[in-house]
């Protein structure tokens, strides 16, 4: 079967498993489990008399106010609750509301929250494995990530990781390419990278380290103010869509592509996993499938709302430029070589980073013939 045809029936049973317990909770039939850990049964809420079997709260990593990266939970969430009738209520919370946008996953493992939804590259202090499934440099684009996870075993070396840390990860949502970053100066060479104070995240931020960058990471919400301010010189974040919604096109006139540190950018649902073991099957089925619907309606928006934004730039100033073809192989070079020591010091590392290049050796033989050459 085709990957189109794969991603196809995944959104079809995304649907139909919504539908189906979507017309169970209408009937009032509660599947087997009842309320697990963690979960607030709820009475006298607005949801046709259905309790609530499920009611967690949900930090984000990202506000909701940004395009993409912020409205897909509230996506996820909604859907939940409408497919449940309101049986299964998620309660957004905006980064920092109830823990740091940085330390969700901190605080799910610890129980302090119930849920919720993040990038998991910001998890690579603790766990350095974890960079592998935010983006990897130079590495899947979001399709191929897809089908590794469905297919190829990501989705059990990726829980297998978190479960050490009590935490149930669902792959909940993916976007096409970051920008390379903005910068207050033309990038011709690395020369105008050595010294550059710019924020970056994940396995690129190691890379551009290597390569004579000073890094330093910042949620998104602090990245305008110290761009604005000179705290730093350049910034990587997000999409188009995402950046400019936060301003970095007043500051930073030159935006560069491609996004070759983050490929592909996913998302998860993470839950304790002691309230995931309590949730009942039906509902942990519901959950998966509205994620899995997630992952496609993520992509299909990020895809969707880059262009316009590009088109626009010269109206205010930006210039939309490629990396030099030599700064790109030297930082695949560098890219090359931390990964290189990141196996060598971590097994999970090494064990995921094995298992995704076995995947994309044995896919480049769909990739290279099935696919129009960019050039063409």
């Amino acid at each position: 079967m085709s990957q189109s045809k794969i991603t196809n029936a995944s959104a079809l049973v995304a649907v139909l498993v919504a539908f189906a317990v979507g017309v169970l909770a209408s009937l009032a039939i509660r599947p087997p489990g009842g309320a697990g850990p963690g979960s607030e049964a709820v009475v006298g809420r607005d949801n046709g008399g259905e309790e609530a079997r499920i009611r967690w709260r949900l930090p984000l990593s990202f506000q909701t106010t940004m395009p993409v990266l912020g409205d897909n939970p509230i996506y996820v969430a909604d859907t939940l609750r409408s497919a449940s009738s309101g049986a299964v209520d998620i309660r957004i919370f905006e980064p920092g509301e109830v823990v740091p946008a940085l330390g969700i996953t901190e605080a799910v493992s610890e129980g302090k929250v119930e849920a919720g939804y993040t990038w998991l590259g910001y998890d690579q202090g603790r766990t350095p494995a974890s960079a592998l499934l935010g983006a990897v440099p130079f590495g899947m684009v979001p399709w191929e990530f897809a089908a590794w996870w469905f297919e190829a075993g990501g989705r059990i070396l990726g829980e297998a990781l978190y479960a050490k840390q009590n935490v149930h990860i669902i792959f909940c949502g993916v976007t096409g390419p970051e920008t390379a970053g903005w910068f207050r100066q033309p990038v011709n060479s690395l020369d105008d990278v050595h010294g550059l104070k710019i924020r970056f995240a994940g396995i690129g931020g190691k890379v551009m380290e290597r390569v004579g960058a000073s890094v330093t990471m910042l949620p998104g919400g602090e990245i305008f103010q110290a761009l604005d301010k000179g705290a730093i010189d350049a910034t990587e974040y997000a999409l188009p869509v995402v950046d400019a919604a936060l301003g970095f096109n007043r500051v930073a006139p030159y935006n560069y592509y491609p996004g070759w540190h983050q490929p592909a950018t996913s998302s998860h649902l993470i839950v304790n996993l002691d309230v995931w073991r309590g949730v009942a099957e039906a509902d942990r089925k519901l959950i998966e499938a509205v994620c899995t619907a997630g992952v496609l309606r993520n992509l299909a928006r990020s895809e969707a709302l880059q262009g316009d934004v590009i088109a626009g730039f010269p109206e205010v100033g930006v210039q939309a430029r490629t990396l030099p073809k030599e700064v790109l192989r030297e930082l695949q070079r560098a890219t090359d070589e931390v990964l290189a020591e990141e196996m060598a010091k971590n097994g999970d590392f090494a064990a995921i980073l094995d298992s995704q290049r076995r995947f994309r050796s044995s896919y480049a033989h769909w990739k290279t013939l099935a696919y129009l050459p960019p050039d063409f």
